[in-house]
């Protein structure tokens, strides 16, 4: 099993992000991933996770870059896993909608459980090459069952 959490993140607006910026943050989310696949799929077997975000699947305003990364990253997902599945090689694509919780992020006293727990994020990733052929994810999404919009 391998994973793939690589990312940079340049926010602001569309007009003064820098375009050189803006390639190094595709070249990391996108074609690393690529590479990192194309890699794992010559072994022949096993389990590919590959990090997404809530921006895989929405946009947000400031996140245009990210976001651009993110959606490759979606996209390389699905065709990988349907190409790969047939081979043997289970790849999923997760979606951590919202924030992981940490020593320096706690949960707020009046919202508990409105981060993710990151051992309920790793339990979602042992699951999956675990999963019955005849049913199974390759989009796994996560989030607090506390948001905020």
């Amino acid at each position: 099993m391998v994973t793939y959490n690589a990312r940079r993140r340049l926010q602001g607006p569309l007009a003064g992000l820098d375009p050189e910026g803006v390639g190094e943050a595709l070249m990391m989310s996108a074609f690393g991933a690529f590479l990192l696949v194309r890699q794992a799929a010559r072994r022949g077997r096993g389990a590919i996770l590959l990090d997404g975000a809530a921006p895989s699947i929405k946009g947000f305003a400031g996140s245009a870059s990210f976001a651009m990364g993110k959606f490759a990253l979606c996209g390389l997902a699905q065709g990988a896993a349907r190409e790969l599945g047939s081979k043997g090689i289970q790849l999923a694509h997760f979606s951590i909608d919202g924030g992981v919780r940490a020593a320096r992020r706690p949960d707020p006293p009046e919202r508990p459980d409105s981060t993710l727990n990151p051992d309920a994020i790793a339990q979602a990733y042992l699951a999956v090459p675990c999963q019955r052929r005849s049913a199974w994810s390759f989009e796994v999404e996560r989030r607090p069952w506390l948001e905020t919009l």
